[in-house]
């Protein structure tokens, strides 16, 4: 059963609203602009980053599916209404306007699995001030860490280079966030995940055999492998190095006649035991069995196992932590609002001037600029005006959100096609894991696009 099937099958049991997975100021925000009478007036926010975690090349929209369906569920019941006036989080006033709202406005997007530089609008939305403020921290918090997850896992199966990526990292993070991470993972390249609410979920293909624990149950591993073989066949993993890997094997091997699917080696130097076990596995005839390494893998890790006799990789704390960037830096600003009350008043372009944290003002609209070989050479974004598109350039921002009504949902599978075919598009060096800046810079067109780009590396910025 595909993971479509399943979905309609089983359904996302999800909270029956997401609307307090929020900040208080989003609502004492909206209680002050009620009071001042300008709740209503038009208004457009930004959701980007203005620079990519240290080091890094290129990133990766992740989250875009679980935020819209976090967007249909973002209603305000009786039981969220009482907290939030019993509290004086809100007036009489404003939870009247909470227990009506909908949010009846614009979303445009990059799709998910998309790659992101400096200054990417990954999310445009426009309607009244009131209902576009109170989705910011659910937004942000969906965007910050499932992008985040994305980019690492984006990174790791770079570095496999087409050998299967398992994420099992469940066990390293929070419940819930372990599903986000199999998802992101998923988008991003990983064939696999442990975790079982990941694939009723979202249908992402699971995966698990044995730990050190079922081979210590046992008198000794002949007695373990012999249940496992029993319970899952003899296309298994079996976990050989709970004490002598050599010994493990060649009991796995004479267990299953030389018909064992994968042995498992999660310590020591797995280069030179990949190298000593897949010899000891050929010379017993066992040929087609495979060898998994895990232990505390990261992208870097990976990359030194390029040359050895590996199959696959099964990756966890470092992937549900980012590999050392457990968020992406992405904030939400207010970019155009109406000059005055008027339903028809022009927008005008707003920014933030803080030192460090600068934005850039107007609407935005976006593309990737593709020379005449398909590579990737800029980033290009228009402020009030599209940029023009030369004739083979990619348009970034997508309806997800029209009058209300979401739009953009899609099956995890087109997100993670999408991504393999947005990084292979990418310059050559983003490739390498070293640090660097962006591979492809950001560039701004319009009659108000910022003469200096503020999101450039220091020294760089024209």
């Amino acid at each position: 059963m595909d993971g479509e099937a399943r979905r309609a099958r089983f359904g996302p049991r999800e909270a029956p609203t997401t609307a307090l997975l929020t900040d208080q100021y989003e609502l004492t925000m909206l209680r002050s602009a009620l009071q001042a009478g300008t709740a209503e007036r038009h208004s457009v926010f930004e959701l980007f980053g203005r620079r990519l975690p240290d080091g890094r090349r290129y990133g990766v929209v992740a989250g875009v599916g679980r935020a819209l369906r976090a967007l249909r569920q973002f209603r305000f019941d009786d039981e969220s209404l009482t907290f939030l006036t019993e509290n004086d989080v809100v007036d009489d006033r404003t939870a009247t306007w909470l227990a009506g709202f909908a949010f009846r406005g614009q979303v445009w997007g990059y799709p998910e699995g998309e790659i992101y530089f400096p200054g990417s609008p990954l999310l445009v939305v426009e309607g009244t001030f009131a209902e576009c403020c109170v989705l910011e921290t659910l937004l942000l918090s969906i965007y910050n860490h499932d992008s985040a997850i994305a980019s690492a896992a984006s990174r790791m199966t770079l570095a496999a280079d087409g050998r299967p990526c398992v994420e099992m990292g469940s066990r390293r993070t929070h419940e819930l966030a372990a599903v986000a991470a199999a998802r992101a993972a998923y988008v991003a390249g990983f064939d696999a995940t442990s975790n079982l609410e990941a694939g009723r979920r979202y249908g992402v293909p699971t995966t698990g055999t044995a730990a050190h624990s079922f081979t210590l149950l046992h008198r000794d591993e002949r007695e373990a492998f012999t249940a496992q073989l029993a319970a899952l066949g003899e296309g298994t993993t079996l976990l050989v190095d709970t004490y002598d890997v050599e010994n493990a094997v060649r009991t796995g091997v004479e267990l299953t006649g030389g018909r064992l699917g994968a042995v498992r080696l999660d310590s020591g130097d797995l280069s030179v035991l990949a190298v000593r076990v897949r010899g000891l596995l050929d010379s017993l005839g066992a040929t087609s069995t495979r060898i998994v390494v895990t232990s505390d893998l990261d992208e870097n890790a990976i990359a030194s196992l390029s040359g050895a006799p590996v199959d696959s990789y099964g990756v966890g704390t470092a992937l549900v932590t980012g590999s050392g960037h457990p968020t992406s830096g992405f904030v939400y600003k207010l970019v155009a609002r109406a000059d005055s009350d008027d339903p028809d008043a022009p927008l005008v372009a707003v920014a933030k001037k803080s030192q460090d944290k600068v934005s850039v003002g107007g609407r935005k609209w976006a593309l990737r600029r593709i020379d005449a070989n398909g590579v990737a050479e800029a980033e290009e974004i228009g402020v009030g005006e599209p940029p023009v598109d030369d004739g083979n350039d990619r348009a970034l921002l997508v309806p997800l959100v029209v009058d209300g009504e979401i739009v953009g949902e899609e099956p995890l599978a087109a997100a993670r096609a999408r991504h393999a075919a947005a990084r292979a598009e990418l310059p050559i060096e983003a490739r390498k894991l070293s640090k660097g800046e962006a591979v492809i810079p950001t560039r701004w067109s319009g009659a108000a696009a910022p003469v200096v780009n503020p999101y450039a590396p220091e020294g760089d910025r024209a």
